[in-house]
């Protein structure tokens, strides 16, 4: 399996080539030369697998050049029981991310699937710690270092963190917007003390402290010489290491391959659906992948219109769904460079519109950039948009209704999925991360505060370690120069 670049300047490479790196030389993201197909067969084989039996099968479709046996090793080591711990009462820790049926009847049948019982409760430990045992496993074998550098909107940072702490060979280097997570967020990733850890709080937005990392990639001297990779969902292993989760879910929904599911996925940065593409364009029987956004409803916009239009700092909201308050959509580059055909001369000119002109449009409406948009149905994406009553209001209602206790982010996407459920297709819901983390709108829409895990309860109480620095490239690249002993 070989790898290329969405802009089509740099040369092909193997996975584990490209493992450690982030962004293409030339700026682009990486995506296999074509999607590897699964069977009806793989399917019916797959369905009595245990999620790491699952992980394996998946991402040896796409890790070619890694040895099975040590593929296995690494899926077996990453996804038990201890890792992703029994989160709620009642549920298997085992099955790591069990369904819970919400509605079954004559309108429909709304999932939710739990992807939160990883040890920082939020979804994005279901990739993050095989990438973490990924990085260990590729470096042990290069006798080398890696300088982690990253971006966080609330939860890739802490998820990192936790799984690359006292790694060996390895730093983070992790950014986020000052005082724009909630407290949850801020304490669980500034209370580490960890020495391999380091955490910048960015007088910015989001999309501030994602454009320095893609700034610094894109110095490939600087690169080189401090050994900079990624954890964000530029990082392709992150991305494919989600896609096994989908083939799970579905797996757990249906008894046979007759039958489609769709699934609706809060989203910001469009890396976790980017995966639910991918797994659809391997094969998987999903009829619709629904986009929810918050207030920051840049890729709600392009899905409805055909327009991306990419917000600047002073336009991006702060939220109750902090997690999701992006403009600039990372992954979304890897969707398109698919939707136009994988031509990366054209990839590569409309990317550059975003930079000079703010966004593009497909729509084929006269003075557009092409006419595109009327392929997005064939890829099973609609969209909607959900905002801070209607989050406080569905997690009311699923509260009463079912009690269930949702965080702000899956309450977006449970909004979403309602007006685009269908009869006959179960539709399934990404939960995004348990509530404990957004208490401060758990106790706005239940006027109680959210029950916390074990081992979380006075966490905003512990010492916390970091910097606060302006949105300066040349100041953050010195600080790090400063801090890798390279």
């Amino acid at each position: 399996m070989q790898y290329v670049s969405t802009r089509g300047q740099a040369p092909a490479q193997s996975f584990s080539e490209i493992l450690l790196g982030g962004l293409a030389p030339d700026g682009g993201l990486y995506l296999p030369v074509e999607y590897p197909r699964v069977s009806g067969a793989e399917l019916d084989a797959w369905r009595g697998l245990s999620y790491a039996g699952l992980a394996f099968e998946v991402l040896k479709k796409f890790a070619t050049d890694i040895p099975e046996a040590d593929l296995r090793e690494l899926a077996r080591k990453t996804y038990t029981a201890e890792v992703y711990r029994n989160a709620r009462a009642g549920e298997d820790a085992a099955q790591i991310t069990p369904l819970r049926v919400l509605e079954d009847g004559d309108g429909g049948k709304l999932v939710l699937q739990a992807l939160s019982n990883g040890p920082t409760l939020a979804f994005k430990d279901m990739a993050m710690q095989l990438l973490g045992n990924l990085f260990e496993y590729a470096l042990a074998r290069q006798n080398a270092q890696l300088n982690i550098f990253g971006a966080t909107s609330g939860d890739t940072g802490s998820a990192a963190e936790y799984a690359m702490r006292g790694k060996k060979g390895i730093r983070v280097f992790m950014l986020s917007p000052y005082r724009k997570m909630s407290a949850f967020q801020t304490a669980q990733m500034f209370s580490l003390q960890d020495p391999n850890i380091f955490n910048i709080a960015v007088q910015g937005v989001f999309d501030d402290c994602q454009d320095m990392v893609k700034a610094v990639s894109n110095d490939l001297a600087f690169k080189a010489r401090h050994k900079i990779g990624t954890v964000n969902s530029i990082n392709w292993a992150r991305v494919v290491a989600q896609v096994v989760y989908y083939f799970r879910g579905y797996l757990a929904a249906t008894a046979s391959n007759d039958q489609k599911v769709s699934f609706t996925v809060p989203s910001g940065n469009f890396g976790n659906i980017c995966a639910g593409h991918i797994a659809r364009m391997m094969g998987l029987p999903i009829d619709q992948l629904v986009v929810a956004t918050n207030e920051n409803d840049v890729l709600d916009e392009f899905f409805r219109t055909g327009v991306y239009r990419v917000r600047k700092s002073a336009e991006t909201y702060h939220t109750t769904s902090p997690s999701m308050d992006i403009s600039k959509a990372s992954n979304f580059e890897r969707f398109v460079y698919d939707l136009i055909g994988r031509d990366a001369k054209r990839l590569s000119a409309l990317f550059r519109k975003v930079e000079t002109e703010g966004g593009f449009d497909l729509s084929g409406e006269p003075g557009s950039d092409g006419d595109e948009f009327r392929k997005v149905a064939e890829y099973g994406f609609v969209s909607g948009k959900s905002v801070h009553a209607d989050r406080i209001a569905t997690i009311r209602d699923v509260h009463q209704r079912y009690g269930v206790t949702i965080d702000t982010h899956t309450a977006d996407g449970v909004k979403v999925a309602r007006e685009h459920i269908k009869p006959g297709v179960p539709m399934l819901v990404l939960e995004t991360a348990l509530p404990a983390k957004f208490n401060e709108t758990i106790r706005e829409a239940l006027g109680r505060d959210a029950e916390r895990p074990a081992g979380f309860e006075n966490i905003e109480a512990l010492p916390q370690r970091f910097e606060v620095m302006n949105a300066d490239v040349e100041k953050m690249k010195a600080y790090i120069a400063s801090h890798t002993g390279l």
